[in-house]
């Protein structure tokens, strides 16, 4: 399967946090989008992998990506080294992503950091046909996307540019809700954890509203980038 667009996360619910919004929104111009988990998030402090894997189908229904899978990594513990690069390239050159998502460059959470460096170097590295690959058993060519952009997650980081996602934050909520374990729940008997709260749940609304405002739209979401942009004309600006 051909994808437009392929989005990588550490933990399931990290696209939904960082980037739900515009694969909503692209996935209404008609672009083919998927998601690749790179663990199952089983370190976490609420809930267990098994649940995570549900609610990780259900968010992927609400979204409507083409394709989601999850990689099985160990959580906390994932490395970028050759063993887990070639895991990566395997789901680049199996999906041909002309755009790839992935996390945050710097974040609280070290497998953010961790997984963006991961993702972006097997970027890289998949268009290297003298790196040989295999999937169900058939020899894999060379792909490279033309493209890598990082999310923004729980730091403040700066965007190179923004995503007016207005019309598409409802649904953007929806998705995270999904993860029912995860975010508030003011009758849920688990432990706290930073994301548990009912600060950091309103915290994404005020985000987007705030991007939004500094470009003149209602809601935004933020992305960094490895190289500059480049437009065709001055006016593709306005």
């Amino acid at each position: 399967m051909k994808l437009d667009i392929l989005a990588f996360g550490a933990h399931p619910d990290d696209v939904e946090l960082g980037c739900s919004g515009t694969i909503l929104k692209e996935i209404s111009l008609g672009k083919k989008v998927g998601i690749i988990d790179l663990t199952r998030g089983e370190l976490g402090t609420r809930g267990s992998a098994e649940i995570r894997d549900q609610e990780a189908n259900d968010a992927a229904t609400i979204l409507g990506v083409s394709v989601r899978e999850n990689l099985n990594m160990r959580d906390g513990f994932f490395v970028n080294d050759e063993k887990h690069q070639l895991e990566v390239i395997k789901m680049i050159r199996k999906y041909q992503p002309d755009i790839v998502l992935c996390n945050a460059i710097d974040d609280r959470h070290i497998d953010h950091e961790k997984g963006s460096k991961l993702v972006s170097d097997a970027c890289f590295l998949s268009g290297l046909r003298k790196i040989e690959t295999q999937l169900d058993g058939v020899n894999q060519g060379a792909w490279r996307p033309k493209l890598v952009y990082h999310y923004i997650q729980w730091k403040n980081i700066e965007p190179d540019f923004v995503v007016d996602i207005t019309g598409f934050t409802d649904q953007k909520i929806e998705s995270i809700l999904a993860y029912r374990s995860q975010f508030y729940d003011a009758t849920s008997k688990e432990p706290e954890s930073p994301i548990s709260s009912k600060n950091f749940l309103e915290s994404l609304n005020y985000r987007s509203r705030d991007l939004g405002r500094l470009v003149g739209v209602e809601y935004a979401e933020g992305f960094t980038v490895e190289r500059y942009l480049a437009v065709n004309s001055l006016g593709d600006l306005l």
